[in-house]
């Protein structure tokens, strides 16, 4: 058995078929069938059950499945070292981060190009659950990305905590005269919230509306999406006024809009940067989570 041997078992594994396999690893589909059968004679073992054109995983085949995507994520990763080691830091880093951070990784990528000019990033804008997914397939080293989260499989670095603000149209009156606004001064403005799917997670904006149901205030929701850049166009369009983290706003502010501290909204937004406990990242990746740590 060789590591050759086990890319292209772990290929079929996931295509369910030599044909797409051998078009995935660009090869003839009859060497990559003897090579399969060269392994299963090695082991003594049938490693896949044919049901015409689809094969299906043993019990045998799902144990080396499991050993093999082991073996071959540790050898990436130990080839990925070993070219870090005794060299400047080059090469490619992979990001995930959702919307509302962009402005946070932004700095930090501005600040690491000027100590590593030769590092290059790939930065995945998506939702939490769609990032936590890339970094369990390692996809992505890094993600930052605010809670809620499920955290019993990745390591944190929680960043500071940022209050969140009211954003409304400036052309609004109230924009022209106050700076700061109390939970039940919205009962009558139109409500902009997000809104992520099926998400079982409590978000922020659920938990601003479940800070106005303890004191009794019924909200105008007039509008709910999944996407915060998306409710600022609607803000700037002055079809109603929204919650989000202050720092990304501040990014984004313009005359089309205006912000106003909420005073007794007790939750603060709170972000992290994250990464997968059993993975063994890269010195860019641990160069550039050395960067917030210093802050």
């Amino acid at each position: 058995m060789d590591i050759r041997q086990l890319r292209y078992f772990v290929v079929i594994a996931e295509e369910k078929q030599l044909t797409r396999a051998a078009e995935r690893l660009h090869m003839a589909q009859p060497p990559l069938s003897r090579q399969l059968k060269l392994l299963e004679e090695e082991l003594g073992a049938t490693l896949f059950e044919r049901n015409g054109r689809s094969m299906n995983l043993t019990e045998a085949g799902k144990l080396l499945y499991i050993r093999a995507e082991s073996i071959l994520n540790q050898l990436n990763e130990t080839i990925t070292e070993i070219k870090d080691t005794g060299e400047g830091l080059k090469g490619v880093l992979s990001i995930g981060t959702i919307h509302t951070c962009i402005p946070v990784l932004s700095e930090k990528i501005r600040y690491f190009q000027e100590k590593y000019p030769l590092v290059n990033f790939r930065i995945y804008e998506e939702s939490p659950s769609i990032l936590s997914e890339q970094l369990e397939k390692r996809e992505i080293e890094l993600a930052i990305i605010r809670s809620p989260f499920k955290k019993d499989i990745f390591s944190i670095h929680n960043l500071p905590e940022e209050p969140f603000v009211l954003v409304m149209p400036a052309q609004w009156q109230e924009a022209n005269t106050r700076t700061t606004i109390m939970l039940n001064e919205f009962k009558n403005l139109p409500l902009l919230l997000l809104k992520k799917g099926k998400s079982k997670e409590r978000s922020y904006h659920q938990m601003f509306i479940d800070e106005c149901d303890k004191i009794g205030v019924e909200l105008n929701i007039v509008c709910e999406c999944p996407d915060a850049a998306f409710l600022l166009m609607l803000v700037k369009a002055g079809i109603g006024a929204t919650i989000l983290p202050k720092s990304f706003v501040t990014f984004k502010v313009d005359e089309y809009v205006k912000l106003m501290d909420i005073l007794d909204f007790p939750c603060q937004s709170e972000s992290s940067v994250i990464w997968l406990k059993e993975r063994q990242l890269s010195k860019s990746a641990s160069r550039f989570i050395e960067t917030f740590q210093s802050t």
